[in-house]
């Protein structure tokens, strides 16, 4: 076998097409722009930062280190940005940290620490706005908190008996992320909800963002005041009830609607309007107001009756102030916020989120954040290319893309004063 070498050919010749995309979006000046000003004889600018931090989980690595261990000898010729080491690549993400802060809830012993990042929030909404995320016609929001496990030096005991972080994360239209606030592993879903949504709208506020259409949550957001703040700064809002609250009414329910749900099995949904948090509002002296409760029941697989409902059903509940569409319909759009969760999955292990590099909340806080950031991106990116070249898919993950597209053997040529990309393979475009 005779072999013939080059070492100037680079494995992923795709990546340049995400770099060129990039520019194309105006990524590089958004991120010099409005990143803090560097000094004049800086090597790397924010653009070659985050370019070669993206291309790290674009072209397969999992961890800051491969782009000098497994990247760097096939991107370091790249016209496209400037490849930093991993130290100088870290030390520059470090410096956009912010605080960590701490707080109580009013009778809790437990310190909550949690940490915000404004500069970030701000570059986010930028961002999304370049890629036209708030001109759709319908815009959505879910809220939810997950566990990163980790091992990190200031991470805390979850709830799963394991160390980690639990940050709170509001997408728009399902895979886009909006907002990010990193929390401790001890700090629970409900703890300062209210305080990490209004810290969200008022952002929203700040950049002009019109008022959102629907807002979804798990019953961790079954709370008096962030549903009085949803009523302020969402048209409709889709929360799951928690049953020792509301199954008192479930008896009282008599229209039950008959359907099946996804598995083919029999279900009932009806609903009911009834007036929650009165003790709450006669505390803070003012009125409660009324809202509509969908519920759904199901039989039981054991067939033992229920002492509260006294039948053979499990029951779940939603609480809206929408009132135009039936019942079933709620049911069915608020179902849809299992395609949130599975974001989840995605971004921590598409995006680096189980491989933290930092040891600290707030350092790691910003890793989270660009990498979400990277994700909207990507999303954004997959969707243009899967209709420009055959072989892509709008909703394929990061691993078949890379596989199908990134790794395409390249090289960059130097022909009248011009950098030409050659491509040692075949690129289908769609006619």
């Amino acid at each position: 076998m005779k072999v013939l070498q080059s070492t100037s050919i680079s494995a992923f010749g795709g990546i340049n097409f995400v770099f060129e995309d990039f520019n194309r979006l105006g990524l590089g000046r958004l991120f010099n722009k409005e990143l803090p000003k560097l000094p004049a004889q800086s090597r790397y600018c924010w653009k070659d930062i985050i370019y070669s931090l993206y291309s790290i989980y674009m072209c397969g690595g999992s961890c800051i280190e491969d782009i000098e261990t497994n990247l760097k000898s096939h991107l370091n010729k790249n016209p496209f940005c400037n490849i930093p080491s991993p130290d100088t690549l870290l030390r520059r993400l470090a410096s956009l940290s912010e605080p960590t802060k701490t707080c109580r809830t009013k009778r809790g012993i437990v310190n909550h620490k949690y940490c915000e990042n404004s500069l970030l929030s701000t570059l986010n909404i930028k961002l999304l706005k370049k890629m036209k995320a708030f001109s759709k016609p319908v815009l959505t929001l879910d809220y939810d908190n997950t566990i990163v496990f980790n091992e990190k030096s200031d991470s805390a005991l979850t709830y799963k008996k394991d160390r980690g972080y639990q940050p709170g994360i509001c997408t728009i239209n399902t895979h886009q992320v909006l907002y990010l606030e990193n929390r401790n592993g001890n700090s629970d879903a409900k703890s300062f909800q209210h305080e990490t949504l209004q810290r969200m709208f008022d952002l929203l506020d700040t950049h002009k963002i019109r008022k959102m259409d629907n807002f979804r949550a798990d019953s961790a957001s079954y709370q008096y005041d962030v549903i009085k703040l949803l009523v302020e700064k969402v048209h409709h809002f889709y929360i799951s009830a928690k049953n020792s609250y509301v199954e008192k009414y479930y008896s009282q329910i008599t229209n039950w609607e008959q359907t099946t749900d996804s598995k083919g099995r029999s279900i009932w949904v009806g609903d009911i309007y009834y007036t929650p948090f009165t003790q709450v509002a006669a505390r803070d002296r003012e009125i409660p107001s009324a809202y509509r409760l969908v519920v759904k029941r199901k039989k039981n697989k054991n067939g033992q009756i229920n002492v509260i409902t006294q039948d053979a059903f499990d029951y779940t509940a939603i609480i809206t102030n929408d009132t135009k569409i039936t019942a079933i319909e709620v049911v069915l759009f608020y179902n849809k916020r299992g395609l949130m969760e599975k974001q989840f999955d995605v971004i921590k292990n598409d995006f680096g989120w189980n491989h933290m590099p930092f040891s600290h909340l707030n350092t790691n806080t910003v890793f989270l954040y660009l990498m979400a950031m990277c994700k909207n991106i990507y999303h954004i990116i997959i969707q243009r290319f899967s209709k420009q070249f055959e072989g892509l898919n709008p909703t394929y993950r990061m691993k078949k893309f890379i596989f199908r597209f990134i790794i395409l053997p390249a090289k960059w040529l130097r022909r009248s004063r011009q950098d030409v990309l050659r491509i040692y393979g075949e690129i289908r475009y769609r006619t």
